[in-house]
């Protein structure tokens, strides 16, 4: 099995199924898990050096961050209802606690800062959503912390992709400390299929092929993406989710296409396809 993919597992003590850390990994920046609580069931996170970015993917709960509470937030049960999340924004040295008052599938994604960015809700008003791509290479996202919203180093966005279709595509790496062309952001990528026994495709590659990874990923897959291209592939019959949580040195999302695939980009490409 590649070391870029973290399998799925039942809750464990801690009622957590991911866990990625920079040890892990073998990075410097991002810090990715998951929980699945059931109604009643709190996890308590502790202050530390990181800030945090709570995304409800399913489910209703209700936070406490310092001296802040919001309660009984949530508006999907299933991030497949393609409703925008809520999510919750808290900074460095603030302790956490979130009890679940439905079943609750909760992300946290997290990365050191020393910004002062304070502790906020993210609610679905607040979360801009667009179509990028056209015909088979279309695709809708959810920008839930965006370059151009306040953090001090993450970057959170969700990404649907239809049966049929690729995403985080034409390939593109944003691995180098190059500005103003690219800036180095660590990656990860939470999959969810719909329905839940399908599978997707990710591959992630260097353009000397020192690195290349090509994975069938399933329900609640992490893939990791320390460096390189990853685009994304769907399968008939199945609908594809990911949450991509970034960061790196620069909160910038800078990025270079592959210049074998940028053509997909063309308005050629989009006359043609359109109507699809």
């Amino acid at each position: 099995m590649s070391r870029l993919l973290s399998k799925y597992h039942q809750p464990d003590q801690n009622r957590r199924t991911q866990h990625i850390t920079p040890e892990t990994a073998g990075w410097g920046y991002v810090h990715f898990a998951v929980y699945e609580l059931n109604a009643g069931e709190s996890v308590t996170l502790a202050a530390s050096e990181k800030e945090t970015c709570l995304v409800l993917v399913a489910g209703k709960a209700t936070v406490v961050a310092a001296e802040q509470r919001f309660e009984q937030i949530g508006d999907r049960m299933s991030p497949f209802e393609r409703k925008k999340p809520y999510a919750v924004y808290v900074a460095p040295h603030e302790a956490i606690n979130v009890t679940a008052q439905t079943h609750l599938e909760l992300a946290v994604c997290q990365a050191k800062s020393a910004g002062n960015t304070p502790t906020r809700l993210i609610s679905p008003q607040d979360i801009g959503a667009e179509q990028r791509g056209h015909g088979n290479n279309r695709r809708y996202v959810h920008n839930i912390l965006p370059d151009d919203k306040p953090a001090g180093s993450l970057l959170v966005v969700e990404v649907y992709t239809d049966e049929g279709c690729t995403s985080s595509y034409p390939s593109h790496k944003h691995d180098t400390d190059n500005e103003p062309q690219e800036t180095y952001l660590e990656e990860t990528y939470y999959h969810r299929l719909n329905p839940a026994q399908g599978f997707c495709l990710q591959r992630v590659y260097t353009d000397d092929r020192l690195l290349d990874e090509t994975m069938a990923v399933y329900d609640k897959d992490v893939v990791m993406v320390p460096k390189g291209y990853h685009p994304v592939a769907t399968i008939a019959g199945y609908d594809n989710y990911y949450l991509n949580v970034m960061a790196g040195p620069t909160r910038k999302w800078r990025f270079t296409w592959e210049s074998d695939h940028q053509w997909v980009n063309s308005e050629t490409y989009a006359e043609k396809h359109k109507n699809r």
